[in-house]
């Protein structure tokens, strides 16, 4: 089983050793092919490509800056990312960080390692999971912060 790690120089943290880390010590033997572009509007041509070279699933890991341009890179990789997706039949994992999701850079680092080592753990899901998948839905699980719980749980 091949699994695609999409990534930028863009970003400010680098995804790979968390998601490498999460992928290996689930003892599937997972091999990883890693494709590393420039900026976040890359990513879905980099997945594009780790699909044509034999990848079930890739995860997506991009950093969006502040400026309200930067938003708008992020959604239009965003749409690309489902673009390839809904092409291919296969997953696409987009873990983007935005850095202004704290002011703090502490917090931004943990963001980003809580929201990629959940998505590894998620590709593992969706290859592998598939019941226990099913025994999570509804249960507002969340990528970088803390889990939210389903509705009526406070």
């Amino acid at each position: 089983m091949k699994v695609g790690l999409a990534d930028t120089t863009f970003s400010r943290f680098d995804y790979a050793p968390v998601v490498l880390g999460v992928l290996s010590k689930s003892g599937r033997g997972i091999e990883v092919e890693r494709y590393t572009v420039p900026g976040i509007k890359d990513l879905p041509v980099a997945c594009k490509i780790l699909f044509r070279r034999g990848c079930e699933l890739v995860i997506a890991c991009g950093m969006a800056g502040k400026a309200p341009i930067d938003k708008q890179c992020s959604h239009e990789a965003s749409m690309g990312l489902q673009a390839v997706q809904l092409g291919e039949g296969k997953h696409v994992l987009e873990v983007f960080v935005h850095m202004d999701e704290t002011a703090s850079e502490r917090e931004l680092m943990a963001i980003c390692e809580d929201r990629a080592r959940k998505h590894a753990e998620n590709a593992l899901l969706l290859l592998f999971g598939q019941d226990e998948l099913r025994r999570r839905a509804g249960t507002g699980r969340r990528q970088g912060r803390p889990d939210e719980g389903p509705l009526g749980s406070d």
